[in-house]
């Protein structure tokens, strides 16, 4: 990251943004597609979008990889809405469909859905597995987040 501001993976179109640290985030504008930065949603994302946003973001990546057909990972959806509702744009919400995706749940180690995975400019800094709701979903967050 650099003094002057922070790199940000753009949700629409995957470019990378220099966001200032004099301006707010939240408000910050894509300067390829004009979107907004931050949606207050999750980003679905294949592989090679996954990749540019775990390696190119400054900001902590939660990714949650999950399955239609999993009953928990329906349940845990709101929750991880909610959290990313609430956290951003100090963290980037990622989903990754293992149905979809199945090379990234391999090479993750996958084993149980959904799981949740912080990253930090590439490197997993956490992992978790199994449903939790809004409280325990933020303090995991906040005890494993690098500021």
């Amino acid at each position: 990251m650099s003094e002057d501001g922070r790199h940000i993976v753009c949700p629409h179109c995957a470019s990378i943004n220099r966001v200032p640290s004099s301006k707010p985030a939240k408000a910050a504008r894509c300067g390829r597609c004009k979107q907004a930065l931050f949606t207050g949603h999750p980003v679905s994302v294949d592989a090679a979008q996954f990749d540019q946003h775990i390696q190119k973001n400054d900001i902590p990546v939660v990714v949650d990889f999950w399955a239609a057909w999993c009953g928990p990972c329906k349940a845990m959806a709101p929750v991880f809405e909610q959290v990313c509702t609430e956290l951003e744009p100090d963290f980037r919400f990622l989903k990754v469909d293992t149905e979809a995706e199945q090379g990234l749940a391999a090479r993750y180690g996958i084993r149980s859905i959904p799981t949740m995975m912080l990253f930090l400019k590439g490197e997993v800094t956490a992992r978790r597995a199994g449903a939790v709701n809004t409280e325990a979903l933020r303090a995991w967050l906040r005890q494993h987040a690098i500021r």
